[in-house]
């Protein structure tokens, strides 16, 4: 069963969700961002501004799963322009960002994350995997810009949405499994086998 505000909020106060938002903010001091907090059956989280990068061709190199070269990536300057603060995500590219918030999953719910329309409406497609039970840490997202055109990801507004879908117990959770992603710092998490 999906989870509604109610039980996003209760679960929130205790350590769920950190920094917490309990209403949808679309604005600052009047001035509009891109939606970020609590909606009837979610939870949109917020880009850091701490880390993001893309992926840049290496000629007679291929990304490898098993031996990530950390030179594949490339570390995105980020923009300040008055109240706004963002990367650019160049056009048919990959990116890479971190959440603000950091999540402690309860072991039995499982969490799935899936773009915000208004990004999606640009061409940003967020292929995030899920927060499975009894996950605790920052979420690394993986973004994708499949449009021709460079685009803004605004950080410290809202970037993907969090469904809560609760299961019956599972035998093994996330962290008693001692998953290799569990804990991860609010910085960029490479792939690890």
């Amino acid at each position: 069963m999906i989870k509604s505000d109610r039980w996003i909020k209760e679960q929130a106060h205790k350590g769920m969700i950190n920094p917490f938002k309990e209403n949808l903010i679309r604005a600052i001091n009047n001035i509009p961002v891109i939606s970020y907090g609590v909606s009837s059956f979610g939870y949109d989280i917020r880009l850091s501004d701490q880390d993001f990068r893309i992926f840049k061709h290496i000629p007679g190199k291929v990304v490898d799963p098993k031996h990530f070269n950390p030179l594949n990536l490339e570390k995105v300057e980020l923009n300040i322009e008055q109240t706004d603060k963002y990367f650019i995500l160049p056009a048919h590219s990959y990116g890479l960002g971190v959440a603000l918030e950091r999540l402690e999953v309860p072991d039995h719910i499982s969490v799935l994350c899936i773009g915000k329309s208004t990004y999606a409406r640009c061409g940003i497609i967020a292929n995030l995997t899920p927060a499975e039970a009894g996950w605790k840490g920052h979420l690394t997202l993986e973004l994708s810009n499949s449009s021709s055109a460079d685009c803004r990801i605004y950080a410290n507004e809202g970037i993907v949405q969090l469904l809560f879908f609760e299961g019956e117990p599972c035998e093994v959770p996330y962290g008693a499994r001692r998953g290799k992603y569990q804990e991860q710092k609010q910085e960029i998490t490479l792939p690890k086998v």
